[in-house]
Protein backbone atom coordinates (compact mmCIF):
# COMPACT_ATOMS: atom_id res chain seq x y z
CA UNK A 1 0.00 0.00 0.00
CA UNK A 2 1.36 3.51 -1.13
CA UNK A 3 1.85 6.17 2.06
CA UNK A 4 -0.49 8.31 0.18
CA UNK A 5 -3.34 5.64 -0.25
CA UNK A 6 -2.84 5.18 3.66
CA UNK A 7 -2.65 8.76 4.31
CA UNK A 8 -5.83 8.93 2.37
CA UNK A 9 -7.60 6.18 4.24
CA UNK A 10 -6.60 7.67 7.79
CA UNK A 11 -8.32 11.22 6.48
CA UNK A 12 -11.31 9.74 5.23
CA UNK A 13 -11.84 7.28 8.09
CA UNK A 14 -15.62 7.14 8.77
CA UNK A 15 -16.64 8.68 5.69
CA UNK A 16 -17.79 6.03 3.51
CA UNK A 17 -16.35 6.14 0.04
CA UNK A 18 -14.69 4.17 -2.50
CA UNK A 19 -11.68 4.07 -4.86
CA UNK A 20 -13.13 4.28 -8.25
CA UNK A 21 -11.96 4.66 -11.98
CA UNK A 22 -8.18 4.51 -13.12
CA UNK A 23 -6.96 3.82 -9.43
CA UNK A 24 -9.15 0.71 -9.22
CA UNK A 25 -8.10 -0.73 -12.67
CA UNK A 26 -4.32 0.15 -12.17
CA UNK A 27 -4.36 -1.87 -9.27
CA UNK A 28 -5.66 -5.06 -11.03
CA UNK A 29 -3.68 -4.69 -13.85
CA UNK A 30 -0.68 -4.42 -11.98
CA UNK A 31 0.44 -1.03 -12.85
CA UNK A 32 1.72 1.87 -10.24
CA UNK A 33 -1.08 4.56 -9.59
CA UNK A 34 0.27 8.41 -8.48
CA UNK A 35 -3.33 9.97 -8.36
CA UNK A 36 -6.45 8.55 -7.03
CA UNK A 37 -10.52 9.38 -7.52
CA UNK A 38 -12.84 8.89 -4.78
CA UNK A 39 -16.44 8.75 -4.67
CA UNK A 40 -17.82 9.60 -1.41
CA UNK A 41 -21.98 9.30 -0.44
CA UNK A 42 -22.99 12.95 -0.07
CA UNK A 43 -20.95 16.66 -0.81
CA UNK A 44 -17.45 15.76 -1.41
CA UNK A 45 -16.23 19.09 0.38
CA UNK A 46 -16.12 17.89 3.69
CA UNK A 47 -13.59 14.98 2.60
CA UNK A 48 -11.76 17.27 0.68
CA UNK A 49 -10.58 19.74 3.25
CA UNK A 50 -10.51 16.98 5.97
CA UNK A 51 -7.87 15.27 2.99
CA UNK A 52 -6.15 18.50 2.76
CA UNK A 53 -5.88 19.27 6.18
CA UNK A 54 -4.49 16.31 6.80
CA UNK A 55 -1.65 16.06 4.48
CA UNK A 56 -0.82 19.58 4.34
CA UNK A 57 -2.36 20.04 0.91
CA UNK A 58 -4.76 22.75 -1.07
CA UNK A 59 -8.56 21.40 -1.92
CA UNK A 60 -10.35 23.62 -4.88
CA UNK A 61 -13.72 22.91 -6.37
CA UNK A 62 -13.54 21.00 -9.79
CA UNK A 63 -16.71 21.49 -11.01
CA UNK A 64 -19.77 23.18 -9.44
CA UNK A 65 -21.83 20.95 -12.17
CA UNK A 66 -20.77 17.57 -10.87
CA UNK A 67 -20.13 18.71 -7.39
CA UNK A 68 -16.30 17.67 -7.56
CA UNK A 69 -13.28 18.80 -5.91
CA UNK A 70 -9.61 18.45 -6.06
CA UNK A 71 -6.45 17.91 -3.27
CA UNK A 72 -3.12 19.13 -4.74
CA UNK A 73 -0.15 17.84 -2.80
CA UNK A 74 3.01 19.92 -2.38
CA UNK A 75 4.90 17.48 -4.66
CA UNK A 76 2.33 17.64 -6.95
CA UNK A 77 0.14 14.47 -6.64
CA UNK A 78 -3.41 14.68 -6.37
CA UNK A 79 -6.95 13.32 -5.05
CA UNK A 80 -10.32 14.07 -7.35
CA UNK A 81 -13.01 13.66 -5.01
CA UNK A 82 -16.67 13.17 -6.27
CA UNK A 83 -20.30 12.15 -4.94
CA UNK A 84 -22.22 9.81 -5.56
CA UNK A 85 -24.83 9.88 -8.69
CA UNK A 86 -28.11 10.02 -6.22
CA UNK A 87 -25.83 7.98 -3.63
CA UNK A 88 -26.45 5.03 -5.22
CA UNK A 89 -22.69 3.78 -6.19
CA UNK A 90 -23.72 0.60 -8.64
CA UNK A 91 -25.91 3.53 -10.40
CA UNK A 92 -22.88 5.33 -10.21
CA UNK A 93 -20.54 2.91 -11.78
CA UNK A 94 -22.91 1.82 -14.08
CA UNK A 95 -23.11 5.93 -15.94
CA UNK A 96 -19.43 5.94 -16.09
CA UNK A 97 -17.70 4.87 -19.92
CA UNK A 98 -16.32 1.86 -19.98
CA UNK A 99 -16.45 -0.92 -18.35
CA UNK A 100 -12.55 -1.18 -17.00
CA UNK A 101 -13.46 1.96 -15.47
CA UNK A 102 -16.57 1.30 -13.75
CA UNK A 103 -15.60 -0.83 -10.71
CA UNK A 104 -14.85 0.42 -7.38
CA UNK A 105 -13.42 -0.86 -4.01
CA UNK A 106 -13.96 0.46 -0.42
CA UNK A 107 -11.20 3.39 0.45
CA UNK A 108 -11.44 0.87 3.75
CA UNK A 109 -10.40 -1.93 1.94
CA UNK A 110 -12.92 -4.62 1.10
CA UNK A 111 -14.77 -6.39 -2.02
CA UNK A 112 -14.45 -5.22 -5.51
CA UNK A 113 -17.81 -3.68 -6.78
CA UNK A 114 -18.26 -4.36 -10.66
CA UNK A 115 -21.00 -4.04 -12.16
CA UNK A 116 -20.45 -4.21 -15.51
CA UNK A 117 -17.77 -6.83 -16.10
CA UNK A 118 -15.13 -4.65 -16.22
CA UNK A 119 -12.22 -6.89 -14.48
CA UNK A 120 -12.76 -10.18 -16.70
CA UNK A 121 -12.84 -7.09 -19.44
CA UNK A 122 -9.26 -6.55 -18.34
CA UNK A 123 -8.12 -10.13 -18.00
CA UNK A 124 -9.45 -10.34 -21.67
CA UNK A 125 -7.36 -7.30 -22.64
CA UNK A 126 -10.63 -5.96 -24.55
CA UNK A 127 -12.58 -2.33 -23.93
CA UNK A 128 -16.24 -2.29 -23.93
CA UNK A 129 -18.70 0.86 -23.50
CA UNK A 130 -20.67 0.33 -20.43
CA UNK A 131 -23.99 0.36 -22.33
CA UNK A 132 -24.95 2.34 -26.06
CA UNK A 133 -25.39 5.43 -24.05
CA UNK A 134 -21.95 5.59 -22.81
CA UNK A 135 -20.37 7.60 -25.75
CA UNK A 136 -23.36 10.14 -26.62
CA UNK A 137 -23.50 11.33 -23.88
CA UNK A 138 -19.96 12.71 -23.81
CA UNK A 139 -18.97 12.44 -27.32
CA UNK A 140 -14.95 13.07 -26.18
CA UNK A 141 -15.10 9.55 -25.07
CA UNK A 142 -14.84 8.05 -28.35
CA UNK A 143 -11.17 9.44 -28.68
CA UNK A 144 -10.52 8.53 -25.04
CA UNK A 145 -11.53 4.95 -26.70
CA UNK A 146 -8.78 5.33 -28.52
CA UNK A 147 -6.42 6.50 -26.03
CA UNK A 148 -7.38 3.67 -23.73
CA UNK A 149 -6.34 1.16 -26.40
CA UNK A 150 -3.24 2.73 -26.77
CA UNK A 151 -1.74 3.14 -23.75
CA UNK A 152 -3.61 0.40 -21.33
CA UNK A 153 -3.10 -2.23 -24.60
CA UNK A 154 -6.21 -3.44 -25.10
CA UNK A 155 -8.62 -4.09 -28.33
CA UNK A 156 -11.39 -1.94 -28.50
CA UNK A 157 -14.43 -4.79 -29.18
CA UNK A 158 -16.47 -4.31 -32.35
CA UNK A 159 -19.86 -3.02 -30.71
CA UNK A 160 -17.69 -0.51 -28.97
CA UNK A 161 -15.74 0.23 -31.97
CA UNK A 162 -19.24 0.59 -34.12
CA UNK A 163 -20.38 3.19 -31.69
CA UNK A 164 -16.76 4.93 -31.50
CA UNK A 165 -17.05 5.42 -34.99
CA UNK A 166 -20.90 6.69 -35.21
CA UNK A 167 -19.79 9.09 -32.58
CA UNK A 168 -17.02 10.73 -34.44
CA UNK A 169 -18.83 13.47 -35.87
CA UNK A 170 -20.06 14.71 -31.82
CA UNK A 171 -16.33 15.71 -31.22
CA UNK A 172 -16.88 18.69 -33.67
CA UNK A 173 -18.81 20.21 -30.76
CA UNK A 174 -16.33 19.10 -28.58
CA UNK A 175 -14.15 22.26 -26.91
CA UNK A 176 -10.71 22.14 -28.44
CA UNK A 177 -8.84 22.24 -24.95
CA UNK A 178 -10.59 18.81 -24.15
CA UNK A 179 -9.88 17.30 -27.21
CA UNK A 180 -6.19 18.81 -27.49
CA UNK A 181 -5.77 16.89 -23.93
CA UNK A 182 -6.58 13.65 -25.04
CA UNK A 183 -4.10 14.25 -28.20
CA UNK A 184 -1.95 14.84 -26.29
CA UNK A 185 -1.31 11.72 -24.51
CA UNK A 186 -1.83 10.16 -27.89
CA UNK A 187 0.96 12.19 -30.16
CA UNK A 188 2.87 11.61 -26.96
CA UNK A 189 2.68 7.58 -26.63
CA UNK A 190 5.91 5.60 -26.89
CA UNK A 191 4.46 4.76 -30.72
CA UNK A 192 2.80 7.71 -31.91
CA UNK A 193 2.15 6.54 -35.04
CA UNK A 194 0.81 3.58 -34.23
CA UNK A 195 -1.41 5.46 -32.26
CA UNK A 196 -2.53 8.03 -35.07
CA UNK A 197 -3.48 4.79 -37.11
CA UNK A 198 -5.71 3.46 -34.44
CA UNK A 199 -7.36 6.79 -34.37
CA UNK A 200 -7.84 7.00 -38.21
CA UNK A 201 -9.18 3.41 -38.08
CA UNK A 202 -12.09 4.24 -36.04
CA UNK A 203 -12.39 7.42 -38.33
CA UNK A 204 -11.56 9.62 -35.59
CA UNK A 205 -8.78 11.79 -37.08
CA UNK A 206 -10.90 13.42 -40.22
CA UNK A 207 -12.93 15.13 -37.43
CA UNK A 208 -10.29 15.95 -34.78
CA UNK A 209 -7.19 16.62 -37.35
CA UNK A 210 -8.94 16.42 -40.56
CA UNK A 211 -5.75 18.29 -42.05
CA UNK A 212 -3.84 15.50 -41.40
CA UNK A 213 -6.77 13.06 -42.62
CA UNK A 214 -6.42 15.03 -46.12
CA UNK A 215 -2.39 14.22 -46.73
CA UNK A 216 -3.66 10.45 -47.59
CA UNK A 217 -3.23 9.69 -50.94
CA UNK A 218 -1.24 12.98 -51.76
CA UNK A 219 1.46 11.63 -53.76
CA UNK A 220 5.64 13.41 -54.23
CA UNK A 221 8.49 13.30 -55.94
CA UNK A 222 10.61 10.97 -56.40
CA UNK A 223 12.89 11.31 -53.65
CA UNK A 224 9.78 10.05 -51.68
CA UNK A 225 9.32 6.34 -51.14
CA UNK A 226 5.78 7.26 -49.56
CA UNK A 227 2.53 9.74 -50.02
CA UNK A 228 2.58 12.98 -47.59
CA UNK A 229 0.54 10.76 -45.28
CA UNK A 230 2.67 8.18 -44.43
CA UNK A 231 5.83 10.32 -44.73
CA UNK A 232 4.17 11.88 -41.81
CA UNK A 233 3.91 9.29 -39.84
CA UNK A 234 7.27 8.05 -40.48
CA UNK A 235 8.78 11.30 -39.68
CA UNK A 236 6.90 11.79 -36.30
CA UNK A 237 8.40 8.00 -35.05
CA UNK A 238 12.21 9.57 -36.13
CA UNK A 239 11.39 12.28 -33.62
CA UNK A 240 10.27 10.21 -31.09
CA UNK A 241 13.48 7.79 -31.99
CA UNK A 242 15.79 11.12 -31.54
CA UNK A 243 14.33 11.91 -28.41
CA UNK A 244 15.74 8.68 -26.96
CA UNK A 245 18.72 7.70 -28.97
CA UNK A 246 19.85 10.30 -31.00
CA UNK A 247 23.02 8.59 -31.52
CA UNK A 248 20.45 5.94 -33.73
CA UNK A 249 19.95 8.62 -36.31
CA UNK A 250 23.38 9.38 -36.86
CA UNK A 251 24.02 12.21 -34.24
CA UNK A 252 26.10 10.51 -31.99
CA UNK A 253 28.44 13.47 -30.88
CA UNK A 254 25.66 15.56 -29.98
CA UNK A 255 23.51 13.03 -28.28
CA UNK A 256 23.91 13.56 -24.76
CA UNK A 257 22.70 16.98 -25.82
CA UNK A 258 20.16 16.39 -27.56
CA UNK A 259 18.25 13.74 -25.29
CA UNK A 260 18.82 16.74 -22.55
CA UNK A 261 17.28 19.36 -24.82
CA UNK A 262 14.07 17.39 -26.05
CA UNK A 263 13.62 16.58 -22.52
CA UNK A 264 13.39 20.28 -21.47
CA UNK A 265 9.71 21.42 -20.62
CA UNK A 266 8.58 23.79 -23.26
CA UNK A 267 4.86 24.68 -22.91
CA UNK A 268 1.26 22.74 -22.51
CA UNK A 269 2.77 19.94 -20.44
CA UNK A 270 4.82 19.00 -23.04
CA UNK A 271 8.94 18.19 -23.27
CA UNK A 272 10.86 20.61 -26.79
CA UNK A 273 10.73 16.70 -28.13
CA UNK A 274 6.64 16.35 -27.45
CA UNK A 275 6.22 19.36 -28.61
CA UNK A 276 8.48 18.60 -31.72
CA UNK A 277 5.97 15.63 -32.51
CA UNK A 278 3.22 18.52 -33.30
CA UNK A 279 5.50 19.98 -35.53
CA UNK A 280 6.55 16.66 -36.81
CA UNK A 281 2.15 16.18 -37.68
CA UNK A 282 1.59 19.81 -39.00
CA UNK A 283 4.79 20.14 -41.46
CA UNK A 284 3.80 19.34 -44.51
CA UNK A 285 -0.12 19.86 -43.87
CA UNK A 286 0.25 22.63 -46.55
CA UNK A 287 1.03 20.01 -49.49
CA UNK A 288 -2.09 19.32 -50.74
CA UNK A 289 -3.08 23.11 -51.29
CA UNK A 290 0.81 23.46 -53.04
CA UNK A 291 1.09 20.57 -55.20
CA UNK A 292 2.09 21.20 -58.77
CA UNK A 293 3.19 19.36 -61.61
CA UNK A 294 6.26 20.83 -64.26
CA UNK A 295 5.91 19.83 -67.95
CA UNK A 296 8.55 17.52 -67.24
CA UNK A 297 6.02 15.66 -64.44
CA UNK A 298 8.28 16.41 -61.92
CA UNK A 299 5.76 16.85 -58.34
CA UNK A 300 6.59 20.36 -56.70
CA UNK A 301 5.21 21.85 -53.38
CA UNK A 302 6.04 25.40 -53.77
CA UNK A 303 5.78 27.36 -50.59
CA UNK A 304 4.35 24.52 -48.54
CA UNK A 305 7.21 25.86 -45.68
CA UNK A 306 5.20 28.93 -45.36
CA UNK A 307 1.96 27.89 -45.97
CA UNK A 308 2.54 24.85 -43.72
CA UNK A 309 3.45 27.50 -40.91
CA UNK A 310 0.15 29.55 -41.20
CA UNK A 311 -2.20 26.06 -41.51
CA UNK A 312 0.02 25.11 -37.88
CA UNK A 313 -1.12 28.23 -35.94
CA UNK A 314 -5.31 27.36 -37.24
CA UNK A 315 -4.65 23.84 -36.31
CA UNK A 316 -3.38 24.96 -33.00
CA UNK A 317 -5.05 27.44 -31.92
CA UNK A 318 -8.15 25.19 -32.36
CA UNK A 319 -6.87 22.86 -29.96
CA UNK A 320 -6.58 26.11 -27.64
CA UNK A 321 -2.72 25.43 -27.43
CA UNK A 322 -0.71 28.44 -26.02
CA UNK A 323 0.99 30.62 -27.84
CA UNK A 324 3.86 29.63 -26.94
CA UNK A 325 3.80 25.95 -28.50
CA UNK A 326 1.53 27.48 -31.26
CA UNK A 327 5.01 29.40 -32.21
CA UNK A 328 7.27 26.21 -31.86
CA UNK A 329 5.06 24.25 -34.41
CA UNK A 330 4.63 27.09 -36.92
CA UNK A 331 8.45 28.08 -36.20
CA UNK A 332 9.53 24.29 -36.92
CA UNK A 333 7.33 24.11 -40.04
CA UNK A 334 8.57 27.61 -41.44
CA UNK A 335 12.12 26.73 -41.34
CA UNK A 336 12.45 22.87 -42.05
CA UNK A 337 13.62 22.96 -45.61
CA UNK A 338 16.80 25.19 -44.93
CA UNK A 339 18.95 23.08 -43.91
CA UNK A 340 18.45 20.73 -46.83
CA UNK A 341 19.29 24.01 -49.25
CA UNK A 342 22.68 23.97 -47.66
CA UNK A 343 23.40 20.41 -48.12
CA UNK A 344 24.68 21.51 -51.89
CA UNK A 345 26.68 24.15 -50.56
CA UNK A 346 29.17 22.51 -48.77
CA UNK A 347 31.64 22.98 -47.25
CA UNK A 348 29.74 24.85 -44.40
CA UNK A 349 31.28 28.32 -44.25
CA UNK A 350 30.89 30.31 -41.22
CA UNK A 351 28.89 32.80 -43.26
CA UNK A 352 26.14 30.34 -44.36
CA UNK A 353 26.27 29.18 -40.60
CA UNK A 354 25.62 32.23 -39.48
CA UNK A 355 22.95 32.79 -41.42
CA UNK A 356 21.02 29.50 -40.91
CA UNK A 357 21.20 30.37 -37.02
CA UNK A 358 20.46 33.64 -37.56
CA UNK A 359 16.36 32.48 -39.81
CA UNK A 360 16.20 29.55 -36.89
CA UNK A 361 16.18 32.03 -34.04
CA UNK A 362 15.63 30.96 -31.26
CA UNK A 363 15.08 27.14 -32.57
CA UNK A 364 18.56 26.97 -33.92
CA UNK A 365 18.86 23.33 -32.40
CA UNK A 366 15.81 22.46 -32.37
CA UNK A 367 15.32 22.92 -36.10
CA UNK A 368 18.16 21.12 -36.72
CA UNK A 369 17.33 18.01 -35.47
CA UNK A 370 14.09 18.17 -37.11
CA UNK A 371 15.36 18.08 -40.23
CA UNK A 372 17.46 15.40 -39.48
CA UNK A 373 13.42 13.21 -38.96
CA UNK A 374 12.45 15.04 -42.03
CA UNK A 375 15.58 13.48 -43.89
CA UNK A 376 15.18 10.19 -42.26
CA UNK A 377 11.60 9.76 -43.26
CA UNK A 378 12.54 10.23 -47.22
CA UNK A 379 14.05 7.53 -48.46
CA UNK A 380 13.34 7.69 -52.44
CA UNK A 381 15.60 8.04 -55.25
CA UNK A 382 19.20 8.24 -54.05
CA UNK A 383 18.41 8.01 -50.48
CA UNK A 384 21.04 6.30 -48.57
CA UNK A 385 23.85 9.59 -49.51
CA UNK A 386 21.13 12.15 -49.19
CA UNK A 387 20.58 10.65 -46.09
CA UNK A 388 24.27 10.54 -44.97
CA UNK A 389 25.58 13.89 -46.46
CA UNK A 390 22.28 15.58 -44.67
CA UNK A 391 22.76 14.08 -41.00
CA UNK A 392 26.35 14.86 -41.58
CA UNK A 393 25.76 18.66 -42.31
CA UNK A 394 23.31 18.63 -39.00
CA UNK A 395 26.17 17.65 -36.73
CA UNK A 396 27.91 20.13 -37.99
CA UNK A 397 25.26 22.81 -37.73
CA UNK A 398 24.66 21.37 -33.93
CA UNK A 399 27.98 22.52 -33.40
CA UNK A 400 27.48 26.18 -34.30
CA UNK A 401 23.58 25.77 -33.07
CA UNK A 402 24.56 24.18 -29.73
CA UNK A 403 27.61 26.94 -28.97
CA UNK A 404 25.62 29.91 -29.80
CA UNK A 405 23.08 27.99 -27.01
CA UNK A 406 25.48 27.88 -24.16
CA UNK A 407 27.42 31.20 -24.66
CA UNK A 408 23.86 33.06 -25.98
CA UNK A 409 23.67 35.11 -29.42
CA UNK A 410 27.22 37.17 -29.86
CA UNK A 411 27.36 41.08 -28.88
CA UNK A 412 27.44 43.45 -32.05
CA UNK A 413 30.75 44.33 -32.73
CA UNK A 414 30.27 47.93 -32.50
CA UNK A 415 27.06 49.76 -30.86
CA UNK A 416 24.48 51.24 -32.86
CA UNK A 417 24.98 54.56 -30.85
CA UNK A 418 28.97 54.80 -31.90
CA UNK A 419 28.09 53.87 -35.16
CA UNK A 420 25.87 56.83 -35.42
CA UNK A 421 28.10 58.73 -33.81
CA UNK A 422 31.34 57.99 -35.78
CA UNK A 423 29.73 58.12 -39.26
CA UNK A 424 27.29 60.59 -38.90
CA UNK A 425 24.10 59.43 -39.74
CA UNK A 426 20.38 59.22 -38.13
CA UNK A 427 18.28 56.57 -36.18
CA UNK A 428 16.76 54.25 -38.89
CA UNK A 429 16.24 51.23 -40.39
CA UNK A 430 19.83 51.52 -42.05
CA UNK A 431 21.64 51.53 -38.62
CA UNK A 432 19.96 48.00 -37.87
CA UNK A 433 21.14 46.37 -41.52
CA UNK A 434 24.54 47.66 -40.94
CA UNK A 435 24.59 46.31 -37.67
CA UNK A 436 23.16 43.04 -38.73
CA UNK A 437 26.31 42.73 -41.75
CA UNK A 438 28.93 43.28 -39.25
CA UNK A 439 27.60 40.67 -36.78
CA UNK A 440 27.42 38.34 -39.52
CA UNK A 441 30.66 39.41 -40.52
CA UNK A 442 32.32 39.19 -37.37
CA UNK A 443 31.30 35.21 -37.12
CA UNK A 444 32.54 35.06 -40.25
CA UNK A 445 36.34 36.06 -39.40
CA UNK A 446 36.01 39.36 -41.41
CA UNK A 447 35.88 41.61 -38.82
CA UNK A 448 37.40 41.25 -34.96
CA UNK A 449 37.17 44.90 -33.37
CA UNK A 450 35.32 47.60 -33.12
CA UNK A 451 37.56 49.85 -35.28
CA UNK A 452 37.21 46.61 -37.81
CA UNK A 453 33.57 47.24 -37.73
CA UNK A 454 33.36 50.81 -38.13
CA UNK A 455 35.80 50.55 -41.35
CA UNK A 456 33.29 47.97 -43.17
CA UNK A 457 30.73 50.41 -42.10
CA UNK A 458 31.72 52.75 -43.68
CA UNK A 459 32.94 51.06 -46.63
CA UNK A 460 29.31 49.66 -46.91
CA UNK A 461 27.88 52.78 -47.05
CA UNK A 462 30.26 54.27 -49.39
CA UNK A 463 29.33 51.43 -51.80
CA UNK A 464 25.86 52.09 -51.21
CA UNK A 465 24.91 48.62 -49.48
Amino acid sequence: MSARLEALREALAGVPAWLVGGAVRDELMGRATGDYDVAVEGDPKPAARALARATGATSFPLSEAFGAWRVVGREGWHVDLVGLRDDDLRADLVARDFTINAMARPLGGGTLVDPTGGADDLRARRLRMTSPEALSEDPLRALRAVRFAVELEVEIEPVTAARVAATAPGLSGVAGERVFAELRRLVCAPAPAAALRLLEAHGLMEVVLPELSALRGVEQSAFHHLDVFDHTLEVLDAVTLLERDPAAAGLGRHAEEVVALLAEPLSDELTRGQAMRFAALLHDAAKPATRGVTDEGRVTFMGHDRAGAELSVVVMRRLKSSQRLADYVAALTRTHLRLGYLVHERPLTRRAAWRYLEATNPYEPETTIFTVADRLATRGRNAEPAIAAHVELANEMLDHAFARRRAGRPAPPVRGDELMRELGIAPGPDVGRLIAQLEEDAYAGEVASSAEALRRARALLEAGS
